[in-house]
């Protein structure tokens, strides 16, 4: 159930598994459109992290709101009409997983399975690694310490959320 104003767990994969997003302006397009939908209709990006071929996050919508389907609707359709590499192909996988996050134990398993993901992928060997993601915000406010994430935590190990 939908929950108004409610905090979600994201996963979108690129078509037919594409690196659409191991080329840095690629990325560069997905981050202008965040902001872009951000300005036009008010959300917070709680976590995320940006892999070659998908991508998780955290939104926060404003209370009384729960059009995330309409604010992902503008998000793809921007970067499938700018990513140059790929503009006459498909970009995105038509669906995407969503998750409603039900308490702090729930959203924090989510938060590290976002940060883990790259080190779980083999993209990098440490959470602090991965220049694409949140983490390095998260351990700036104290929530993870610098050299989190080299080994799998426990509590996330088995999560697939892909």
């Amino acid at each position: 159930m939908i929950s108004k104003g409610g905090v979600y767990f994201f996963t979108l994969v690129t078509y037919q598994r594409l690196p659409v997003f191991s080329h840095e302006p690629n990325i560069s397009i997905l981050r202008d459109a965040f902001q872009l939908e951000q300005q036009r209709r008010p959300f917070t990006i709680e976590a995320a992290v940006i892999l070659p071929d998908h991508l998780h996050c955290i939104w926060q919508l404003p209370e009384h709101d729960v059009d995330y389907p309409g604010r992902w609707r503008e998000i793809k359709k921007h970067v499938t009409k700018n990513v140059r590499s790929y503009q006459d192909e498909k970009v995105w996988q038509r669906r995407y997983w969503e998750h409603a996050i039900r308490d702090e134990r729930d959203w924090r398993n989510h938060m590290d399975y976002i940060h883990y993901n790259p080190v779980k992928h083999g993209y990098a060997s440490s959470a602090a690694e991965w220049r694409w993601s949140s983490f390095s915000r998260w351990v700036e406010k104290g929530v993870y310490r610098g050299d989190w994430g080299a080994t799998e935590p426990s509590h996330i190990s088995g999560f697939d959320l892909e």
